[in-house]
């Protein structure tokens, strides 16, 4: 009986659309790595679509549970992911335990039919407790320090805690992240779902990251910067910065959600994203997401800062801002292929939003040509396949600007024909090894792309850093990534990064640069990349962490990277191994 009422409930709550929502899982999270391979491996197609990133937790449960009737599929570590999963979302397994009425009996409902259970036959097997709280009050499952689970509500709150130490060579600073803070999730009716994540920094990077921050005034995905001295460490000029994302989301409709947040996105199914990453700064945005049959349609209106707060004003000072409207389209062909149409527009008005792009159609195109065609559109077409049970091939091409015959039929290499593209292959259990996954990447820029004659104020940045790559554009680069999983609590990510481009020389614009303006070209013609000041970037590193228990990592870590370039006075070299202590974090990268 108690197995009929378990497939009863799997059978409801997949059926309910509502579900299916839920607050975001923050990107470095291992459920991306998890829920990506066993949708390769398992050939079934998920409920959300991949490209669409953060993933929303509801949705990753209603595949998780999908896939745990699949079991005799998958091997002793898959279905311990699949643990990991429902540990780390338990919110959508824990409120099936609880009582709701005095009758002893509850209400499940999906549109107009409804389902009613006995307490103890909805009870989901898979929900976990701890073994043993703490202090009676503190984890009561393995996953969360505090756990609230009531009638049409349930809270979060965990704490955050990244901690990495190591000598970089042949500099008297060394590598240091100190990052502090707690995230609370918490949601009510199935309807309004609230997330805060607020984080304290403090760090020391090597020396190509303190030299961007000194060319732009802006650290990687950071705003407003203060200096950080640890007499201690011996770190002299470190940063010392807050991050704080957080949000509102209402499920307005079985098929249509809404988020207003401060926070990242991230569009596209590989390591890097040509249409939008999140290697910037946080914005404030609207996001809206139609999810129906097929297709899975979301619209991203955000505020954008056009310079830095670490200039003169040093944070006393009102910072100009632009804005950004974002169309994407995914549409599921097939089980095991999609693709995916990508349109976004960035553009400055004085202190307002033109709400003429607030049209939720594809259209931009024809909306910025009405107004006179003063803003930065980017086009884009993306797709993904799973074949074979064992690989994924994926890609993006984006078109900024381009004229067919100057691109086609005599291509000369004009300046304005500005696009990029990506390939990439992920093979999991490859060479029939459990566990050990593949990834090979191709992303290629031309130069000027990105940019605009506007300059900072229509140019594709934010906080004068891409939203796209962190190179920006004038580029080529390959990528190799290796993640072996020996035992569940061991993993090793190996990444070998080869970036070929072309630097700005004599103050001219070379094209690498997205913060200048496109009027400031040095040639109409013959322009390819690595133009200006060619140079090359090799990154190695390799990552050992061990899982101390639920989403409590220590971590080994080796980094080098050399950077050879024309002008030799830019050659550089960078090298060190590092020690950490992570709780519910990912890793803290500044692959460039």
């Amino acid at each position: 009986m108690k197995s009929k009422n378990y497939a009863l409930l799997v059978f409801v709550l997949w059926g309910c659309q509502v579900y299916a929502q839920g607050s975001l899982i923050p990107r470095g999270n291992p459920a991306y790595q998890i829920m990506d391979r066993l949708e390769i491996k398992s050939g079934l197609q998920a409920p959300y679509h991949s490209a669409v990133k953060y993933y929303d937790r509801g949705s990753v449960v209603k595949y998780a549970l999908q896939l745990d009737t699949l079991q005799n599929r998958f091997s002793a570590l898959d279905k311990a992911d699949l643990r990991f999963i429902f540990r780390d979302n338990n919110e959508w397994l824990g409120q099936a335990a609880v009582a709701t009425s005095l009758t002893g009996r509850r209400v499940v409902s999906c549109d107009d039919s409804t389902l009613t259970m006995p307490i103890a036959s909805i009870r989901h097997p898979l929900y976990e407790k701890s073994k043993k709280s703490l202090f009676h009050f503190f984890y009561p499952t393995p996953a969360n320090m505090i756990e609230a689970n009531q009638p049409g509500f349930f809270l979060r709150v965990n704490p955050l805690l990244n901690f990495q130490y190591g000598k970089i060579q042949n500099d008297a600073q060394p590598y240091f992240i100190n990052q502090r803070g707690f995230e609370l999730r918490a949601g009510i009716d199935d309807r309004v779902f609230v997330y805060i994540n607020l984080l304290d920094n403090q760090a020391q990077f090597p020396q190509y990251v303190r030299d961007r921050f000194l060319k732009y005034r802006s650290l990687p995905g950071a705003g407003l910067v203060k200096n950080y001295q640890n007499d201690l460490l011996k770190i002299t000029n470190g940063y010392d910065f807050l991050l704080s994302d957080g949000g509102l989301g209402f499920n307005l409709s079985p098929h249509f959600g809404a988020q207003l947040g401060y926070g990242r996105n991230f569009i596209g199914n590989g390591y890097r994203s040509l249409m939008l990453s999140d290697f910037a700064f946080n914005s404030i945005y609207l996001k809206l997401n139609w999810k129906i049959w097929k297709f899975h349609f979301e619209n991203i209106f955000s505020e954008l800062s056009a310079n830095s707060p670490n200039g003169s004003g040093q944070g006393n000072q009102l910072i100009d801002k632009k804005y950004s409207a974002t169309h994407y389209l995914s549409i599921n062909v097939k089980p095991n292929l999609t693709f995916g149409l990508f349109e976004t527009v960035v553009f400055s008005r004085a202190n307002h939003f033109e709400f003429q792009y607030l049209n939720p159609i594809i259209l931009y195109r024809t909306v910025e040509g009405a107004l006179g065609s003063p803003d930065n559109e980017l086009l884009g077409f993306d797709a993904k396949w799973n074949f074979k049970k064992h690989f994924q091939l994926y890609a993006q091409l984006v078109l900024d600007e381009f004229v067919t015959k100057e691109l086609l039929v005599k291509p000369r290499g004009w300046w304005a024909n500005k696009y990029s593209y990506q390939v990439g292959l992920k093979y999991v259990d490859a060479l029939g090894v459990d566990h050990l996954d593949l990834q090979f990447e191709a992303n290629v820029v031309r130069p000027y792309t990105y940019g605009h004659f506007d300059s900072l104020a229509s140019s594709y940045t934010q906080v004068l850093q891409p939203l796209a790559h962190p190179l920006g554009a004038n580029f080529k680069e390959l990528i190799f990534l290796a993640r072996y999983q020996p035992i569940h609590r061991l993993v090793a990510d190996f990444r070998l990064i080869h970036a070929y481009f072309g630097e700005d020389k004599l103050q001219q614009n070379w094209g690498g640069d997205v913060n200048r303006s496109n009027t400031t070209y040095v040639m109409t013609y013959g322009n390819k990349i690595g133009q200006g000041v060619p140079a090359q970037t090799t990154l190695i590193g390799l990552d050992v962490s061990y899982q101390l228990s639920h989403n409590v990592f220590a971590d080994i870590q080796y980094f080098n990277r050399r950077k050879i370039s024309d002008d030799p006075s830019r050659n550089q070299n960078t090298q060190y191994v590092s020690l950490g202590f992570r709780v519910n974090m990912g890793k803290l990268r500044m692959d460039y």
